[in-house]
């Protein structure tokens, strides 16, 4: 039996400048705001100011009340637990 050789397709300088582009767009990371939203302790979101964080982190809270909700202040260091407010009777 006679051995087959076995064509690589050529790349073309284009494909490598793509391909180039991803890799490094990849290894950068997003940014992140000064508060960060968390859930059951796993961040699920960063924002620029406490009202967005707050308001996000309520909007969670109501639709799934047995979750632990909290907002994380990056540079103060310290978590604001969110609670879901009682309606008066």
């Amino acid at each position: 039996m006679a051995p087959r050789q076995i064509k690589m397709p050529v790349k073309d300088d284009s494909e490598k400048e793509t391909e180039l582009n991803e890799v490094v767009s990849q290894r950068k990371r997003p940014e992140r705001g000064r508060f960060l939203l968390q859930v059951d302790r796993q961040t699920k979101g960063s924002y620029q100011t406490s009202e967005a964080a707050h308001s996000a982190a309520l909007a969670i809270k109501t639709a799934h009340p047995i979750v632990q909700v909290a907002v994380y202040d990056g540079v103060d260091n310290s978590h604001t637990m969110v609670e879901v407010p009682t309606a008066a009777s």
